[in-house]
């Protein structure tokens, strides 16, 4: 059985890190501290509510003004890195939120980012003052550091996975922009990917605001054109025709078809949970010689209640030879995820071009 992500917060983990406290605090009780982490209901918590406890026991051991702790925290910081001490930047959370202490947590966040990352603890503070917040994360897109310019961008991200979501963004990311604005064309990949993946959020809320984003930027430079295109693979997805031509891909009307003809076919009529289907396609395309086509296949998962949800898997992306046509094959997993159970009854696999649906056929799961 795979060792679950909670599981990195070992005996052994605590204490080392109670011996690093130690070095740098002499009253620091290392022993009743791994104690007190691991008392109760340790075994049963998350990986976020061990995160936590972590940062309130932490407190409890530390000196009780907070800016002495804070002191000792940023002094250990870079011997702490990486995903385990995500409880640095929780630590500023807990104890960290008085307006009073609005700039020791800020500098802390900045540094403690450097070594795990502040993208969720931040978002306690926009929650708290969304404009204060955004005026430092202004100044965050400005670090000569690209984790602290990440910062900026992650950190602001209106539906960040695990994450708090921010309704004030949902509703308007005017403010959201004007920081992705600056960091659009980043040197790090690292940032660069940040900005996309923060566009993409706020397609799914906004998503002619994002449109009109990328007819914007778009030609700026290849890594703006990148982080245009990956900010906007929800809409590839989903809502096809609203991007088709930002991205040059090739038009298709009743009187001027893309495709001429399309068929898919499964190996099998019945597949058993937990078994694998093969599908066979091919498309005949108008005979041009440059079209750009992105061609996907759909699956019409049965869920618990009888009704179909769809599901859409990429096959290919890329300017083709239409003279030639496309052909290729497949397998459709049902082993059961943790994701996504399967269910019995009638599927559909479906071949969508450029965001069409050109041939479907259908299938029993037993």
């Amino acid at each position: 059985m795979a060792e679950l992500l909670k599981d990195i917060y070992t005996e052994a983990f605590l204490t080392t890190f109670s011996q690093q406290v130690q070095e740098v605090y002499r009253p620091f009780k290392a022993q009743q501290f791994v104690r007190a982490v691991l008392a109760d209901n340790w075994a049963d918590l998350t990986l976020k509510q061990r995160t936590r406890q972590i940062a309130i026991v932490l407190g409890q051991f530390l000196p009780q003004d907070y800016s002495e702790a804070i002191a000792l925290l940023e002094q250990l910081a870079p011997d702490c890195q990486g995903f385990a001490y995500l409880f640095f930047p929780d630590f500023v959370v807990v104890y960290g939120t008085r307006p009073e202490d609005w700039a020791l947590s800020m500098h802390a966040l900045e540094i403690f980012t450097q070594q795990s990352s502040a993208e969720f603890a931040i978002r306690t503070f926009i929650l708290t003052d969304p404009k204060r917040a955004m005026v430092q994360m202004t100044q965050w897109a400005q670090s000569a550091n690209a984790h602290v310019r990440r910062l900026a961008s992650e950190g602001c991200r209106p539906r960040l996975p695990w994450g708090e979501s921010l309704p004030v963004f949902k509703q308007d990311p005017t403010p959201v922009l004007a920081i992705l604005e600056r960091l659009k064309n980043d040197p790090e990949l690292y940032v660069r990917r940040s900005v996309a993946n923060n566009l993409n959020d706020i397609a799914k809320d906004h998503p002619q605001l994002v449109i009109e984003t990328a007819k914007k930027w778009q030609g700026e430079s290849e890594a703006v054109d990148w982080v245009i295109r990956h900010g906007c693979r929800t809409l590839l997805r989903k809502n096809f025709l609203t991007v088709q031509t930002l991205f040059g891909y090739a038009a298709d009307s009743p009187a001027n078809p893309l495709v001429l003809s399309a068929t898919i076919k499964t190996t099998a009529t019945t597949v058993a949970i937990g078994d694998k289907l093969a599908f066979h396609y091919q498309i005949r395309f108008r005979p041009e010689a440059k079209l750009l086509v992105r061609v996907e296949y759909a699956v019409d998962y049965v869920k618990a209640n009888g009704q179909q949800s769809r599901k859409l898997f990429k096959l290919a992306e890329k300017e083709i030879d239409g003279r030639q046509g496309l052909s290729g094959e497949r397998q459709i997993n049902f082993k059961d995820l943790t994701t996504r159970k399967h269910y019995p009854g009638q599927h559909n696999v479906a071949l969508i071009v450029n965001g069409r649906e050109v041939a479907k056929t259908a299938f029993e799961v037993v």
